[in-house]
């Protein structure tokens, strides 16, 4: 069996040893053999796992694709495809956020109030989440009479935006959007369909990216006698 050094699977990768002994740490590799020096002594199947990672987590984040590959240590197979399964039914779910918000800026003529209850069973977003986006500037809501707080029709739009945020690998992209819903003015539906352009984008951009992650993942099957 081929030994490799894992100064030359860093270099492969453009990542650090450091970043290695971290997938390592998180249970996401097989632990190597040692040498009789105490150096970590790499195979091809180690390999396999750092380019499998190295690929899934631009498309599928770090979380999900140590969830997947932990898995995988233990020979669970089916588990870790439906892992990889609930992050793909999230892109579709994204996409549907996509045409409501779409849909929803083409009917607004006018104001419709929802409480943060109703928007919250609406969206399926915690009310918690909702005081905290709006703490932040993200959404602003207004008082009624009773004292609620109440959404109107353009704020239940920022918030189904805020809700495609949830979903996506945290980046500085990512950020660039939220700062960019946070900075929308009252009523501004261009800006609105500007954002949701750039999301389309973005979940478009993710789904090829989980493509490629997909097919290491395939490999890295395919070397562990999985598929």
């Amino acid at each position: 069996m081929k030994k490799i050094r894992p100064i030359d699977i860093a270099k492969k990768f453009n990542i650090s040893t450091s970043t290695l002994r971290s997938y390592e740490e998180r249970g996401i590799v097989s632990k190597p053999k040692r040498s009789s020096t105490g150096y970590r002594i790499y195979t091809e199947e180690h390999i396999a796992y750092f380019e499998c990672i190295v690929a899934m987590s631009p498309g599928f984040g770090m979380d999900i694709t140590s969830a997947a590959l932990k898995k995988l240590q233990r020979k669970e197979l089916d588990a870790a495809l439906w892992i990889i399964n609930k992050a793909q039914v999230a892109n579709f779910e994204d996409k549907m956020i996509i045409e409501q918000v779409h849909k929803h800026l083409e009917s607004l003529t006018h104001e419709h109030f929802m409480t943060t209850g109703e928007v919250s069973l609406q969206t399926n977003i915690p009310t918690s989440t909702l005081r905290y986006w709006e703490k932040e500037g993200y959404v602003h809501s207004k008082r009624g009479e009773n004292n609620y707080r109440y959404f109107n029709s353009y704020q239940y739009i920022k918030i189904l935006l805020m809700k495609l945020t949830q979903n996506t690998v945290y980046s500085l992209e990512v950020i660039r959007l939220k700062k960019l819903i946070r900075n929308l003015e009252e009523y501004d539906i261009q800006g609105a369909k500007s954002i949701v352009e750039e999301f389309q984008q973005h979940l478009n951009k993710r789904n090829q990216e989980q493509l490629h992650g997909l097919y290491f993942l395939y490999r890295l099957c395919a070397k562990l006698g999985l598929k």
